[in-house]
């Protein structure tokens, strides 16, 4: 898999969760939108990964997860991360929205679309969403 599979990935589960949400679907679009975030964690990660580099034990391993706040991390992106949410109370507050996703969720149909929503606002919005932060790093 590419950086750039990677980037058409995330694009593509946000599109879906979309749909979810619209159709009254939000236990899927929730499930999805993760996987949209992770993915463009992971395009990230890609990006810092050099030609021809053999890669450290550790760091594909922990590359492995979908744990966001581990992949965030992974991607040397922590300190950035920390920089833009100290100054940028809106990104503080949704990548705290973002962070708490994980993919055990994906067996819980009880979802509110509150939530999922909230997601998908913390996760798109355009001027403090933690997709457009992501993309200006991928």
């Amino acid at each position: 898999m590419t950086r750039t599979d990677l980037q058409e990935l995330s694009r593509v589960r946000r599109l879906e969760a979309r749909v979810l949400l619209d159709a009254g679907l939000p236990a899927g679009a929730y499930y999805l939108l993760g996987y949209s975030v992770e993915c463009a964690i992971k395009a990230c990660i890609a990006k810092a990964t050099n030609r021809h580099e053999f890669p450290d034990f550790r760091r594909v391993r922990k590359s492995y997860s979908h744990n966001l706040e581990q992949l965030i991390g992974v991607a040397g992106l922590q300190r950035d991360l920390e920089t833009a949410t100290r100054s940028n109370r809106a990104l503080a507050i949704n990548w705290a929205v973002v962070k708490d996703w994980s993919e055990h969720r994906r067996y819980e149909a009880s979802i509110s679309m509150q939530l999922a929503r909230d997601l998908y606002s913390a996760c798109t919005s355009r001027v403090n969403g933690v997709l457009p932060w992501l993309r200006q790093r991928w």
